[in-house]
C-alpha cells in the first residue's frame, strides 16, 4: 500500500484515514486517481469538492455513517455506495454486539484488495450489473440468518465470495489457525486467497494456452475436487510439501494451490509497495550484499519478477528479525523454493500480459 499526503498542509496520510490529523480536514479517497484527498465543503450541504479535480463535485458512499468506508461517489451519480461497497451482497446484522467492529475489520481488509485489483487493471464488476461473471461478497454469521444457498463457511462459488464474520476476531481466527496446523492465517489473507479463485475462471479457464501453462505449474485441475480434499483432510500434506508448494494446504488441489500462490503473490506486492512507499533500504553491518537492498521501484510496474523477489526477501528477512526482537511470530514464515516462485512468476507474467493490454479506462468503472 502506497503513502498519501495532505494536499493541503502535506501531513502524512494513510489508506484509512477520514481526518487528516494536522489540518483537520474531512478525507476522501477517489479510486480513479488512486488518491486520498482533502475535501472542502460545496454549496450543496451533502456534496464535497477536491483541488485535485477542479469542478468536481463528490459525497461520501453511504457506508461512511457506518465508519467502514471513506471513499467517495460523483455527487450526480445515482450511485449511493462506492465501487468497493457496491460489490457486498451481505452485510452481518449490525445490531448484534460485535458485529460493526467485525464488519469494519472486513471492510478494511476488502478495500485494500480491491485497490490492488484496481492497480491490477483486472476486470471487476459487481453481480449487480453481471449476475452471470461479476463479483460479490457475503459476511456471514454462522449463528444468524444467512443468505439462501450460503454455507457459513469462507468460499467461493461462481463469483461469490463468503466471509464468515469468525475471522474479524483475532481469538477465534488464531484458535483456528492453530486447529489447521497453519503457519498463517490473516483476514486480508482470505480475501486474496478466494479472489484467487474467481480470477481463475476469468483469466486462466477460458484460454486455452494459459490454462496449458497452468496445468504445466500447478497440476491438473480436472482432478476430483471432492476426493482430492477428502484426502487432504484426512492425511494432511505429504511431509515433503515445501519442495513444491508455498502451503499446505495448497497441496490439495490445484485450484487450492492456485489460490494460495495468488495470495501470495498478492501479500509480496502489497508489501513491497509499502517498502517502496517509506523508500526502505537495507545495509546491514554484517550477513554479506546478498542481505542489502532498496525498494526504488513501484513493484506493479515492474516486468521482471526476478526483481521483484530479490528486493522482497532481504526485506523478509529484516521484518522477521524485527518480530523476533519483540517475541513475536516470523511476521512471514515462508521459503521460496524454485518451484514456487515459478508459480508466482506464472501469476506475476500473466497478470502484466493483462495490464499492458487493458486501458485503465475500463476497469475504474464498477
Amino acid at each position: 500500500m502506497k503513502l498519501f499526503q495532505c494536499s493541503k498542509c502535506q501531513h502524512v496520510l494513510y489508506f484509512e484515514n477520514t481526518l487528516c490529523e494536522r489540518c483537520q480536514s474531512p478525507l476522501g479517497y477517489l479510486p480513479e486517481l488512486e488518491q486520498l484527498v482533502p475535501l472542502i465543503r460545496a454549496d450543496q450541504e451533502s456534496s464535497w469538492e477536491a483541488s485535485e479535480i477542479p469542478g468536481a463535485r463528490w459525497r461520501y458512499c453511504d457506508n461512511h455513517q457506518q465508519n467502514v468506508c471513506n471513499w467517495l461517489v460523483a455527487a450526480d451519480s445515482t450511485d449511493t455506495l462506492c465501487s468497493a461497497c457496491r460489490l457486498n451482497r451481505h452485510i452481518p446484522n449490525l445490531a448484534r454486539s460485535g458485529h460493526q467492529h467485525a464488519w469494519r475489520m472486513l471492510e478494511i481488509a476488502k478495500h485494500r484488495l480491491v485497490y490492488s485489483l484496481f492497480r491490477f487493471r483486472l476486470p471487476l464488476a459487481s453481480k449487480q450489473d453481471q449476475p452471470d461473471s461479476g463479483l460479490a461478497f457475503d459476511f456471514i454469521d454462522e449463528d444468524g440468518a444467512l443468505p439462501e444457498g450460503v454455507a457459513a463457511t469462507t468460499g467461493h462459488a461462481d463469483g461469490l465470495v463468503t466471509i464468515n464474520l469468525n475471522e474479524a476476531d483475532n481469538v477465534e481466527r488464531e484458535q483456528i489457525r492453530e486447529d489447521m496446523d497453519e503457519s498463517y492465517r490473516t483476514l486480508i489473507g482470505h480475501f486474496r486467497h478466494e479472489i484467487g479463485h474467481y480470477y481463475w475462471e476469468l483469466l486462466v479457464q477460458p484460454d486455452d494456452s494459459v490454462l496449458s501453462r497452468f496445468r504445466e505449474c500447478f497440476g491438473d485441475e480436472r482432478a476430483d475436487y471432492g476426493e482430492t480434499m477428502a484426502r487432504y483432510y484426512q492425511q494432511g500434506a505429504p511431509s515433503s510439501w515445501r519442495q513444491q508448494f508455498v502451503s499446505a494446504y495448497a497441496t490439495s488441489h490445484p485450484w487450492e494451490d492456485w489460490a494460495e500462490t495468488w495470495a501470495h503473490y498478492l501479500h509480496l506486492i502489497d508489501m513491497l509497495e509499502t517498502a517502496f512507499a517509506f523508500g526502505l533500504s537495507l545495509a546491514p553491518l554484517s550477513g554479506g550484499s546478498q542481505l542489502c537492498t532498496q525498494a526504488v521501484f513501484d513493484p506493479y510496474q515492474q516486468q521482471d519478477f526476478s526483481v521483484i523477489l530479490d528486493v522482497c526477501l532481504p526485506v523478509t528477512y529484516a521484518v522477521n528479525s524485527l518480530n523476533r526482537s519483540m517475541g513475536q511470530p516470523d511476521l512471514y514464515p515462508f521459503v521460496l523454493t524454485d518451484a514456487v516462485v515459478a508459480k508466482l512468476t506464472f501469476i506475476h507474467e500473466l497478470l502484466w500480459q493483462w495490464r499492458q493490454t487493458t486501458p485503465i479506462a475500463t476497469v475504474t468503472q464498477i
